[in-house]
């Protein structure tokens, strides 16, 4: 959506609640980001109580691996690019995607599992310590 206000997610969260057959539970990770966390939103969930979720740590960004790819699509075609509208930037997008899902390359952690498991214990630790 080209905005992201608890408006949009709400209208997210009404789509999958549509979307999905109302026996699941639905569990969905999200970043600490404001709009997941408004009133309006936490009331929705209330209502709504097959909805779960879970979210990142903060300052851990490293379990989202798209926000490299975030990283090289805007340093490879966004920053490059002059667009004089959103579809024009929408497009150029979408070429790139194409491009790179014509030869993928996975991204590689540069983490040893250690140095990720003691991330996760720490984070473990203050979610624990604020509950």
């Amino acid at each position: 959506m080209p905005r992201h206000r608890h408006q949009e997610w709400l209208k997210f969260l009404r789509a999958i609640d549509r979307a999905t057959p109302k026996a699941l539970d639905l569990h969905l990770i999200a970043d600490n980001y404001t709009t997941h966390k408004h009133p309006t939103v936490k009331a929705w969930l209330a209502k709504h109580p097959r909805f779960r979720m879970h979210f990142t740590p903060t300052s851990a960004s490293w379990l989202n691996q798209v926000e490299p790819f975030f990283g090289l699509i805007t340093e490879k075609r966004i920053r490059r690019g002059v667009f004089k509208s959103v579809a024009e930037l929408e497009t150029a997008i979408v070429e790139y995607l194409d491009n790179h899902n014509a030869e993928p390359k996975p991204i590689v952690w540069i983490k040893s599992a250690g140095e990720i498991l003691k991330k996760v214990a720490r984070a473990k630790h203050a979610l624990e310590s604020h509950n």
